[in-house]
């Protein structure tokens, strides 16, 4: 269905046509030719006398648009018939409006191709008026024209053509668009004859609402005989023709949301058939090859999906889709442009906002100027003040560097002193210990010096008995004297013997008592050395407990003799080292 946009963007044209002075304005008697041509095509009762009465209260002059919209709508738009003929409208506002605008220029193309560039024009270009097509939508129409004719897209022209078009005006007018296309400006290399069916095509399709067309085999209702018609395919219906020049229509097959196509199975020789059944009757078709059969019956398909949709078609549809996503980046675009203007005016008012601070800081630097005058004058006086104080701090520094000075020399004194004193601990740690080892020597030779001792009493002991047995022998019998003088003389080798065994125990008696002597000599030594570090240590503030030899009271007894230490003195050792003990754990 044609829009009532459609109608008047035509109409519109041949109002301007009729405007020969340019303002806007066209005489009453032009216009009641107008409309008496517009009601023929539309196939509306024309009533002559329905713009006198009208106009009646305006018979100063010519009509504006804005005035003759009102009658236009009222008595001829509002009565439109839906069967009338679009393009005898579009030849008529055509034929009004193009000597003026194409007889002197010398396009490559005819006027029927120029007029259908116009019908083009008209479907794709904006609601608004003066008519123009944005570069979107001529973008679009090129594309669809270059596929018609079977070239490639050049996409590298178009682009430097859409920023020349940008540095000027960013639309054409449908006269500029005609030009464009006439002089081969995108078209050039392209045969006029194929440029023209290309154009043909898009005009068909766009325009006219052509989906498919093309010859196929159609069978009678009466005769049932097989005849090939022309076809053509639109929304709410379908037409066929003798022949593709559209000169005699044979019929129509209107397309609802009832109707539905089938295919069928080849049948009395004939194949690649489908039907389309309507309301009152179905109509048999055979098409020239399987791929263009199946082709129609989609393209069927979808336009009775889009009647039961309640949509338009696709190419409407498509062009409310562009204009809608147009109209919101347009929109998005304001909105970043009022953006802009307020980021704009907040940056005005800020350089205004910076320009009072500078004239600010301005006056606040002269005032400064003068502070500044009187902190360096107070400045001065507190500089004066400070080196005075500087100087009492100088003096004192000078003394307290010397209470420094002497504080380091006697701590350096008292770390002298406690390194003496922590040799003389290691040197007294050094004399317990050999003291020590004298002692363990002097047990070892009191040990030897026992077992002689106890060895010599037993040889004496067993030459006693010998000695008394040797008497009873000589005082028992005479008689034996020679057996017991010679008994005697065995024993005197053995007494003999034994004797020089017990010379030799004598003297190894006298060398450990010698032995003993050396010890006993070194233990004097050593404990005249302890009595000695005693006397040091005594003197040095008492740091340090000396260990002394042990009183003649009652000590503590060993298997080798009395002990070094009391059992008091071995008590308090023990205690301090379980106190040490316990320290180094709690530092753990």
């Amino acid at each position: 269905m044609i829009s009532r946009d459609e109608i008047l963007k035509p109409i519109w044209y041949a109002f301007t046509a009729l405007d020969l002075d340019r303002n806007g304005k066209v005489s009453k008697s032009q216009l009641k030719v107008l409309s008496h041509n517009l009601c023929t095509i539309l196939k509306i009762p024309h009533n002559i006398s329905a713009l006198e009465e009208h106009f009646k209260d305006d018979d100063e002059g010519p009509v504006s648009t804005q005035g003759y919209m009102p009658y236009l709508n009222m008595f001829i738009l509002n009565k439109i018939q839906p069967n009338f003929d679009f393009m005898e409208l579009n030849k008529m506002c055509w034929t009004l409006s193009a000597p003026k605008h194409t007889s002197n220029k010398n396009l490559l193309i005819s006027d029927v191709d120029a007029f259908k560039v116009w019908c083009i024009f008209n479907f794709l270009s904006e609601d608004k008026y003066p008519l123009h097509i944005v570069v979107e939508e001529l973008e679009y129409f090129l594309r669809k024209l270059f596929a018609a004719v079977g070239c490639s897209w050049n996409e590298g022209r178009f682009e430097d053509y859409k920023m020349q078009l940008s540095a000027t005006k960013r639309h054409l007018n449908a006269w500029e668009l005609i030009e464009l296309i006439g002089i081969g400006h995108f078209t050039r290399g392209i045969n006029p004859q194929t440029l023209s069916m290309g154009i043909n095509e898009v005009c068909q399709e766009i325009v006219l609402d052509v989906i498919k067309q093309g010859y196929m085999m159609k069978k009678g209702h009466k005769r049932k005989n097989w005849t090939e018609r022309w076809f053509r395919l639109h929304l709410n219906h379908i037409s066929y023709y003798v022949s593709e020049d559209l000169i005699e229509q044979k019929g129509c097959i209107s397309l609802d949301r009832n109707c539905c196509v089938e295919s069928l199975p080849d049948k009395d020789g004939r194949k690649n058939l489908f039907i389309i059944r309507c309301v009152e009757k179905s109509f048999e078709i055979s098409a020239s090859d399987k791929k263009t059969k199946q082709e129609w019956i989609h393209a069927i398909q979808d336009c009775i999906v889009r009647i039961r949709q309640g949509l338009s078609s696709a190419h409407r549809e498509s062009r409310q889709k562009r204009r809608e996503l147009r109209n919101r980046m347009k929109a998005e675009q304001e909105i970043m442009e009022n953006r802009m203007r307020q980021l704009q005016l907040a940056n005005e008012s800020k350089q205004a906002q910076l320009e009072a601070l500078s004239k600010d800081l301005q006056d606040t630097s002269i005032r400064g100027d003068l502070v500044e005058q009187r902190r360096l004058k107070n400045q001065t006086e507190l500089l004066d003040r400070y080196k005075r104080d500087l100087e009492q701090e100088k003096m004192a520094r000078m003394q307290m560097e010397e209470q420094v000075v002497e504080k380091s020399s006697e701590v350096e004194q008292y770390w002298q002193r406690m390194q003496e004193l922590e040799d003389m601990y290691h040197q007294l740690k050094q004399a317990l210990d050999d003291e020590r080892q004298a002692k363990e020597d002097e047990e070892v030779v009191r040990r030897l010096q026992a077992r002689l001792l106890q060895e010599e009493a037993s040889k004496r002991t067993e030459l006693e008995q010998i000695h008394l047995q040797q008497q009873e022998v000589l005082s028992q019998s005479q008689k034996e004297k020679k057996e017991l003088e010679k008994e005697k003389a065995e024993k005197e080798c053995a007494l003999q013997v034994a004797l020089e065994q017990l010379e030799s125990l004598k003297l190894k008696r006298q060398g450990a008592q010698e032995e003993y002597k050396a010890v006993t000599k070194k233990l004097e030594r050593a404990s005249n050395k302890t009595k000695t570090w005693k006397h040091k240590v005594s003197k040095h503030e008492g740091l340090l407990r000396i260990v002394q030899p042990g009183n003649k009271s009652p000590g503590k007894m060993t298997n080798w003799g009395q002990a070094a230490f009391t059992e008091t003195e071995l008590d308090q050792m023990e205690k301090i080292w379980q106190e040490n003990k316990n320290r180094s754990w709690d530092g753990e």
